[in-house]
């Protein structure tokens, strides 16, 4: 009895007012100099950690896009101000890369987000062994970018690659096709390798905004006789719209940034017909014009940027923040 009244007591007694001083015994540690300098040692490694390995190599690399930085005469690194930028603009290639930029972002995204979507809402369903099937689908997403690229290399040679295997033995193809030497059919085949690469990425995604959908929403729209069609446009789609903008968005940034596939198939060949701005500068680079290297790079950047402003507006919209 006496440890029960001493409980009902303590839940009676009134909790301390926000503002209140603390209540005896819980006295607050005041900062003083010798508190301030030991939490400032304490963070000093990390923070010359982020800015020589980080932000001194941005700096750095940026001044080079308005000097005139090669490798083959270090001697002269001369302020040479938007030259870099002027030779980009008008390098004979730039139109070719910019056109397959564009290309390789939205000829990637709405396939994969069809595709992902269409996986989303059939692993939604309960079925037999679904997660092992979760499990398959979900794999690639662990895979290297470079490594499926020359995982992908080797199934579209043209003299022993699974590909031309498959479709001569089902009569599409009469005799094997160069898919990566041919310039009329190497996008075509960095863009089916970018597809199967990123469908995992939206059907995780999806799917795991699909799970926080109401069984009840359902319920009521088959009571009405709602037909699935009906049920995906005005349920199921509406519910999961934010997601899906944001997935999207995040999945142009990491595209537009994506050279390590077109990299290990083509190396951005033949004839430049699968060159992409990324890998362009990777090319640039390894040509030793620094300055000019540096100067899309900048450009790469820019874009990102714009992109960035838009997945932190829907991400505010997504928490209920007006901008």
């Amino acid at each position: 009895m006496p440890a029960t009244s001493a409980i009902t007591k303590a839940a009676k007694r009134p909790s301390p007012k926000r503002g209140a001083p603390p209540a005896p015994g819980r006295r607050r540690r005041e900062f003083t100099t010798r508190r301030g300098l030991m939490i400032a040692a304490f963070m000093a490694p990390a923070a010359v950690f982020v800015a020589v390995f980080t932000y001194y190599p941005m700096i750095a690399g940026s001044q080079m896009a308005f000097r005139n930085w090669k490798l083959t005469d270090l001697t002269d690194t001369s302020w040479v101000g938007l030259k870099n930028f002027r030779d980009v603009f008008g390098d004979p290639v730039w139109d070719t890369v910019l056109s397959n930029s564009f290309l390789w972002v939205f000829g990637s995204i709405v396939p994969q987000l069809v595709i992902g979507f269409a996986l989303a809402l059939w692993l939604r369903r309960r079925f037999r062994f679904r997660g092992l099937y979760q499990a398959l689908i979900f794999f690639p997403w662990a895979i290297s970018g470079f490594l499926i690229g020359i995982l992908f290399r080797w199934m579209f040679n043209s003299e022993f690659g699974v590909v031309n295997d498959l479709l001569q033995k089902a009569g599409l193809i009469d005799e094997p096709i160069a898919w990566l030497a041919d310039p009329n059919t190497a996008m075509t085949a960095v863009l089916i390798a970018n597809i199967w690469y990123g469908v995992t990425f939206f059907a995780i995604m999806i799917l795991a905004a699909l799970q926080s959908i109401p069984d009840e929403l359902y319920e009521a729209a088959a009571l009405d006789g709602a037909s699935k069609t009906r049920t995906l446009f005005q349920i199921t789609i509406p519910y999961i719209r934010t997601t899906l903008a944001l997935t999207v968005l995040l999945r142009i940034i990491w595209i537009f940034n994506f050279p390590d596939l077109i990299f290990g198939m083509t190396g951005g060949g033949p004839n430049n017909e699968t060159q992409i701005v990324t890998t362009w500068m990777i090319k640039i680079t390894q040509q030793g014009d620094y300055g000019r290297a540096s100067a899309l790079g900048l450009l790469v950047v820019a874009t990102l940027l714009v992109f960035a402003v838009f997945f932190l507006l829907a991400t505010r919209e997504r928490r209920g923040v007006k901008p």
